[in-house]
């Protein structure tokens, strides 16, 4: 294959069809790619489905994410969603938009970050179809779909006061990840490449969500925006309020402080404020035995004035709004 080759001068069939061949199969599509729309198993007669969209310059840089980058990236914060519920990730429909001097080469990266992040976040699901077309921007949108397996989903409103609330996956490390992009810093960028990492390719307990729903989890949602302003949907939603543990987050800033020193930021503030980690935030009764892929981090209390505090004081609701940036 030339180099020269884009999906403009492929066009959109040919492109389709050389993306197609690098995707692996879902086990619960009856119907894969090829026709006008797929066909998915829903043995329970209940599916979970969700959608979000990636966009250029808003959410990714073409200068700091490679195609497979971007694949991967699409597929994790999706499967999150799905697993927040409860739910088994069974299949994905994927949708790109991009310039028509596009390299099919980049295209074909993509299918292989798409593939590789379904067969290693979420073993069985896959993309099962999804479109491409021309435009000025990159774009990409993904509906992601789950089995819950006869279980009830896991809403964000069940916590109630008493619950323990518990983190599975990593706090602040794609806030980290992003801190050191922007700050253009060569050499910090190389030393904590893999806090770079966690930014351009997240890596969501995904298994933990369907763990936690059997383990009686009262709500969960996944930690894409920040901790405090995720813990604060969950206590809106419940109508109750949430103290987090400061001394429980000590962890999470520790691996942390040698990279925000580097670049005078704040270790705290990314576990606190930092998204796009795509943890699982939940709550649990008291008498529940936990995953032990999640660790305590504070109390579910009875509804007051401030939806989350940390420790004593309030703690404000920021974090990353995906309208505002």
């Amino acid at each position: 294959m030339s180099k020269a080759e884009t999906i403009g001068s492929l066009g959109e069939n040919e492109s389709l069809k050389r993306t197609i061949a690098r995707l692996s199969a879902s086990d619960f599509a009856l119907v894969g790619p090829g026709d006008d729309a797929a066909v998915i198993s829903a043995p329970d007669a209940r599916f979970v489905v969700t959608t979000d969209t990636l966009i250029e310059n808003h959410d990714f840089k073409l200068n700091w994410s490679s195609g497979y980058d971007l694949g991967w990236k699409a597929v994790a914060s999706n499967l999150a969603d799905v697993a927040a519920m409860g739910a088994t990730p069974t299949a994905l429909v994927v949708a790109v938009t991009a310039p028509p001097e596009t390299l099919v080469s980049w295209l074909e990266s993509f299918a292989d970050g798409l593939r590789e992040a379904c067969e290693q976040l979420a073993p069985g699901c896959g993309v099962v179809g999804g479109d491409l077309a021309a435009s000025n921007q990159m774009m990409v949108s993904v509906a992601a779909h789950g089995s819950l397996d006869g279980r009830e989903p896991v809403l964000r409103s069940g916590a109630k006061a008493g619950n323990v609330i518990a983190v599975a996956g990593t706090l602040g490390k794609a806030a980290a990840g992003l801190a050191l992009l922007q700050s253009e810093n060569k050499d910090a960028i190389s030393a904590y490449d893999n806090l770079v990492n966690i930014q351009l390719r997240p890596n969501p307990p995904i298994s933990s969500g369907v763990a936690a729903a059997i383990a009686g989890a009262t709500s969960m949602l996944d930690v894409s925006d920040g901790l405090a302003k995720d813990a604060s949907r969950i206590a809106k939603a419940s109508n109750v309020s949430i103290q987090i543990d400061p001394l429980m987050l000590q962890g999470f800033e520790a691996v942390l402080e040698e990279a925000a020193r580097a670049i005078g930021s704040s270790e705290s503030d990314w576990v606190l404020f930092g998204g796009e980690d795509h943890a699982l935030l939940a709550t649990f009764p008291t008498d529940a035995e936990l995953p032990r892929e999640f660790k305590p981090i504070g109390v579910v209390l009875e509804q007051s004035a401030t939806p989350v505090t940390l420790g004593v004081k309030p703690l404000p609701e920021k974090g990353w709004d995906s309208v505002t940036g």
